[in-house]
């Protein structure tokens, strides 16, 4: 069986090869490297990559939310029930112990919660991220929070920082680590040792953050 792989060339001195959530197999490689070097490396690790791929405990299964009267949802790592009600609620309500959606609004639920989401990892993002800016000593250009597909987070080559909406769900721990680590790529660009160093000082704990990722990642990528 063929195994595909894209390969991405940057300023790093290691090739790594990486399995995404969406099974993709990626290339991290020096741009000194060719192509047929990297098919080499490749092949060696090709019976590991498959094992990678189809450990199904990686890609578990998540079922889509229905929206209902006692259903758990997730925010900042805690689990919160959400409850129906009559009352003619606008958006969403939160209590920091329930949801409360509107009857009329479940067929809006999934857009309700997300735009909600959406909110709150501005209101939550932006000023840990001006505190880590300060203390790491980094300017950056711009901040988005948007839609991700395969990544929680990402720092471009014009220094803009770009979150997931979606780690909001996640606790602040993790969600700090997250912040850490991008704002660590304006001092370097590559997970050296430096770099892990830079992100330890801020975040003692940060193994915790990547492994709690590791394990629930896919939770933060249900249906909204």
């Amino acid at each position: 069986m063929k195994l595909s792989y894209n390969i991405v060339y940057s300023n790093r001195k290691k090739v790594s090869i990486s399995v995404e959530r969406d099974r993709r197999v990626i290339v991290r490689a020096p741009k000194s490297f060719s192509k047929e070097q990297l098919k080499e490396i490749v092949e060696e690790k090709k019976l590991w990559l498959y094992d990678k791929i189809n450990y199904t405990a990686k890609f578990p299964v998540v079922f889509a939310k229905e929206f209902v009267t006692g259903e758990s949802i997730l925010f900042l790592g805690k689990n919160y029930k959400l409850e129906i009600v009559k009352e003619n609620i606008r958006s969403l309500r939160f209590d920091n112990k329930k949801y409360y959606l509107s009857k009329d609004n479940r067929s809006r639920a999934n857009k309700i919660f997300k735009n909600w989401y959406k909110r709150k990892a501005k209101e939550l993002l932006l000023p840990k991220i001006k505190y880590y800016s300060d203390t790491l000593g980094v300017d950056y250009n711009k901040i988005q929070i948007r839609e991700m597909k395969y990544r929680w987070a990402s720092c471009t080559n014009k220094n803009n920082l770009v979150f997931n909406w979606r780690i909001i769900k996640a606790p602040m721990f993790v969600i700090e680590y997250l912040i850490v680590h991008e704002l660590a790529h304006l001092l370097e660009s590559n997970h050296t040792d430096n770099f892990w160093n830079l992100v330890k000082i801020q975040i003692p704990n940060y193994l915790k953050a990547k492994e709690w990722l590791k394990i629930n990642g896919n939770v933060l990528e249900s249906s909204f």
